[in-house]
């Protein structure tokens, strides 16, 4: 099979409409569901939306943490919900990566076409491929070498069966001809808590909490899986600059809806979270994001094309879901 590139990248600022949807009113509390542990980077943009959408939709917004099986725990629980714009959904780029794998082990739970909503866009943020500070590589040649040379294989850990880096790591082995050993994490937070320990080499986390290890030189990137390296980091290579061109794939974090809910409130969501993401602009910059912001629909060719360039990837490679 054909090896492809994972890029199918989410359209970033669109200007949103200038007539406010005023066909919904939230009449209670809304809760936006991030399906991982507290602390990494989608949580930690889920509660600046959060705080945000509390003061322009005049009810109260709160993150509920439902971390699990690469997040498909989380968004299950969406997927149930009533559609009735109570109940969002916070999900990354491992919606694409987690889909595509329960889907190729028979044991889909729901899925992204058929049960979830798109909303917007809440950022776009690099994923970084990193190694902990005694690990020598500095560069992915430098890892493959490395890796190579260890017996037994070393750890690499991703956030669950099905993740992005379980697939991307995958790949890298694939493509670089080295065995490392699978270890899951039930988010990117306890990930990175092992790899700051030592007992997992290699792992992958978006840009904006990896930043506070990385200045402090206890974790070292040696990849970026975007086209284009990281502002926040113009030193670190892209994965096609330094070969590897079938690991590219951009990181974004967006706002879904369960499916059936009222045009007219996906509207009114929509709206406001256009504006809430202009609102924060300033501060998803300083966590090396680029705010979102787009249509529904945008929004929902991005992700929907992601999943359609990820699904062969996840069959060639035969990936397994726990």
């Amino acid at each position: 099979m054909k090896r492809r590139s994972l890029l199918a990248a989410p359209v970033l600022l669109a200007t949103p409409s200038l007539a406010r949807a005023q066909g919904w009113q939230p009449s209670g509390p809304v809760r936006i569901v991030v399906p991982f542990p507290a602390g990494g980077t989608t949580d930690v943009l889920a509660r600046l939306y959060a705080q945000r959408l509390t003061e322009t939709l005049g009810v109260s917004v709160v993150v509920e943490n439902r971390g699990g099986a690469g997040g498909s725990i989380g968004a299950d629980v969406v997927a149930k919900a009533a559609p009735d714009g109570q109940t969002l959904l916070f999900h990354n780029l491992t919606f694409s990566t987690t889909t595509a794998a329960l889907e190729y082990a028979n044991r889909a739970p729901h899925s992204i076409e058929r049960d979830f909503a798109p909303i917007s866009l809440g950022a776009n943020v690099p994923m970084m491929l990193l190694v902990n500070a005694q690990v020598p590589a500095r560069n992915l040649q430098e890892l493959v070498a490395w890796a190579k040379a260890q017996n037994p294989p070393a750890f690499y850990g991703s956030t669950g069966p099905g993740s992005t880096i379980n697939l991307i790591g995958e790949v890298l082995k694939r493509d670089g001809g080295f065995q490392m050993e699978h270890v899951p994490f039930r988010g990117a937070a306890p990930l990175v808590q092992d790899m700051l320990a030592g007992r997992i080499a290699f792992g992958g986390d978006q840009i904006s909490t990896a930043l506070p290890h990385v200045r402090a030189g206890t974790l070292r990137p040696i990849a970026t899986l975007a086209a284009q390296r990281a502002r926040a980091l113009p030193d670190v290579p892209t994965v096609r600059e330094q070969g590897f061109p079938n690991a590219e794939l951009l990181g974004w974090n967006g706002f879904f809806a369960p499916a059936r809910t009222p045009e007219a409130t996906l509207a009114r969501l929509q709206t406001e979270i256009a504006a809430a993401a202009r609102a924060l602009a300033p501060r998803i910059q300083e966590l090396g994001a680029e705010p979102g912001g787009n249509s529904s629909a945008e929004f929902g060719a991005s992700v929907h094309a992601q999943v359609a360039a990820v699904r062969p990837l996840v069959r060639e490679l035969r990936m397994q879901v726990e």
